[in-house]
């Protein structure tokens, strides 16, 4: 299944305190960002002369926030640590049929994920410069919970879901971005990334569809930061 999470934010962010001995070292960054997460849906199904099954899954906007911290180590390196969590409600479907018999059901389900990263960004300018692209990889691990909602419908003997679960999962991340300097030590950042987990749902889904689910983020951010060397173009 495909998962696809967009995030529009802003986030205010403060230095720490620690005195920076070389320009290009020593700026610690921290903050927060709020959106909204979408979800792209995904469906499967399997066709035998003498069966037939399908399944979808079809989620809603929800929900989005973040924290991280992160130092500028180098000129043209960074390193920063993220707390990930979105919410988003899903519609379940399935039916099977064969042998006589049918079943199916449609169920609604919210999935909450509760992620944490450790990136390495790679600039592709030095500091002092005015607009900054950069290239950003992470790992780290994802928390999902669901449980399904009232409101379900039930027919024949499906095999369902549990009515809650919680799983863990390997993530994979990769950014593309800008940060963009206004004045002195604030930033406006630009990103887009991915992020690649084993699996999201514990939905009993026959057929299973076996794609890695992917979350696609756009964010928005306002960073500040210990002071900057001079400005460049």
């Amino acid at each position: 299944m495909k998962i696809r999470v967009i995030v529009l934010a802003l986030a205010c962010l403060r230095p720490s305190m620690l005195p920076a001995q070389r320009a290009t070292e020593g700026m610690v960054y921290f903050g927060a960002m709020g959106g909204i997460a979408t979800l792209s849906g995904d469906a499967n199904a399997v066709i035998t002369p003498t069966s037939a099954s399908t399944s979808s899954y079809d989620p809603s906007n929800g929900g989005a926030a973040s924290a991280f911290i992160g130092v500028h180590i180098f000129n043209y390196i960074s390193v920063q640590a993220d707390y990930v969590w979105n919410r988003n409600d899903v519609i379940l479907v399935s039916s099977n049929s064969g042998g006589g018999a049918t079943s199916f059901y449609r169920l609604p389900e919210s999935v909450t994920q509760n992620g944490f990263l450790g990136n390495a960004l790679v600039y592709f300018r030095k500091r002092e410069s005015r607009i900054r692209p950069y290239l950003s990889e992470g790992v780290g691990a994802v928390l999902i919970h669901s449980r399904l909602s009232a409101g379900g419908i039930v027919a024949g003997n499906p095999a369902l879901p549990p009515a809650s679960s919680d799983r863990a999962s390997i993530a994979l991340r990769t950014s593309v971005g800008l940060d963009l300097r206004f004045r002195d030590a604030w930033h406006f950042r630009y990103s887009f990334g991915e992020t690649i987990t084993r699996i999201l749902s514990a939905i009993s889904f026959l057929p299973r569809n076996t794609e890695s689910p992917k979350t696609f983020k756009v964010s928005l951010a306002f960073i500040s930061g210990s002071k900057e060397p001079a400005l460049i173009s």
